[in-house]
């Protein structure tokens, strides 16, 4: 597949991929399988697993081995770039208005109305991964075992290990034999840091995040936290969580509240040393990974564990979904704007796409 077909289509997702890694991973799942059909789902299952095993951005990764399977090495580097780009830019310019006028005023109202939207995008796309991957005992009790031990708030790291190995234990037979309304200011009382902070300084400060952190935007949160407010000392509090929400605010992946922070600490070059520091390992990861695919595609036992990941990361994508949807579905209004995009992808069969921006013509509605 042509790298520039690549980019059009990945920068189309990074600029309108709201919702979380979740939400990214079931706009991926409909375009690249059901509607474009450039992978086979059982494909896209086994980037999946490997995008789980990888640390860093689940989503972006997801896009950059999707990208290297159709494209080969330079479609691996125009998916990833292109799906963070969007972001990237908008995070850079939120963070350049954070330094000049102090606040970023964001209606709340209209994020509330997106995400029964989103959270109806998740189920479609869950059904449909569940279907395919879901044909076996083995396959059942890896999921619900996944599904429990993530519920009660094990790691995901863990879970994949844990599923991997259970798959191999319940199929060992098959191993041996071969087979496989409101506005809410951000307000910031301080903005930048006290001294400049040397750009080598902020690149290697995310570079760690980018290698070494698995789970969700808010483990992201923990993780900044730690470093840059506890042990640095370069952000405030509020400053961490102005950021953090800047970053949820944009479409595709929420590493780019890297580029953010990076502007606060030291304007424009500092917001490229932080996206870059934080995205390389991705991109390193996921080019490593290409060679090691190719060898659990040869080898039983690989094959078998990179399955109970799959497995695994559905009940991780049940567990989020589940998750999102109490605070998402609080009322009439939202479990209906629920229950008409579930029809309007299941039945009607429109385009994420589409239900996605009736989610934003809904949340405006309501901010209204």
């Amino acid at each position: 597949m042509s790298a520039p077909e690549l980019a059009r289509y990945f920068l189309r997702l990074g600029a309108t991929a709201f919702g979380g890694p979740a939400a990214h991973i079931a706009l991926m799942e409909e375009d690249l399988v059901r509607r474009r059909r450039w992978l086979e789902r059982e494909e896209f299952l086994e980037l999946l697993g490997a995008a789980n095993l990888l640390p860093g951005p689940t989503s972006t990764e997801l896009a950059m081995l999707a990208g290297g399977r159709l494209g080969g090495g330079s479609g691996l580097v125009v998916a990833g770039t292109c799906f963070a780009a969007p972001a990237v830019l908008l995070s850079g310019a939120l963070g350049a208005a954070y330094v000049r006028w102090g606040e970023l005023p964001v209606t709340a109202a209209l994020a509330a109305g997106i995400a029964p939207v989103v959270v109806a995008v998740l189920a479609h796309s869950l059904f449909a991964l569940a279907r395919t991957a879901l044909r076996s005992p083995p396959a059942w009790a890896v999921a619900l075992t996944s599904g429990a031990v993530s519920a009660l708030g094990g790691h995901p790291l863990l879970v994949l290990a844990i599923a991997g190995a259970l798959m191999l234990l319940l199929r060992a037979r098959a191993v041996a034999g071969g087979a496989r309304a409101l506005i809410v200011p951000l307000a910031a009382a301080s903005v930048g840091a006290a001294s400049p902070v040397g750009l080598f300084a902020i690149f290697a400060a995310f570079l760690p995040v980018g290698a070494l952190l698995y789970g969700s935007g808010y483990a992201l949160l923990a993780f900044l936290r730690a470093d840059f407010v506890t042990h640095l000392g370069w952000l405030t509090e509020r400053q961490l969580l102005d950021a953090v929400t800047a970053g949820q605010l944009t479409p595709g992946p929420v590493f780019a509240t890297a580029t953010f922070i990076g502007f606060v600490l030291r304007g424009a070059p500092g917001a490229a040393a932080a996206t870059v520091g934080i995205f390389l390992p991705s991109f390193l990861l996921a080019w490593a990974s290409g060679p090691l695919l190719a060898r659990v595609r040869g080898s039983a036992h690989a094959r078998l564990f990179l399955e109970g990941a799959s497995v695994a990361s559905i009940a991780l994508l049940a567990v989020v979904t589940a998750q999102l949807a109490r605070p998402a579905l609080t009322g009439f209004a939202t479990v209906g704007a629920f229950a008409v995009a579930l029809a309007l992808l299941s039945l009607a069969r429109w385009p994420a796409w589409w239900v996605l921006a009736g989610g934003v013509l809904f949340g405006v509605a309501r901010a209204l």
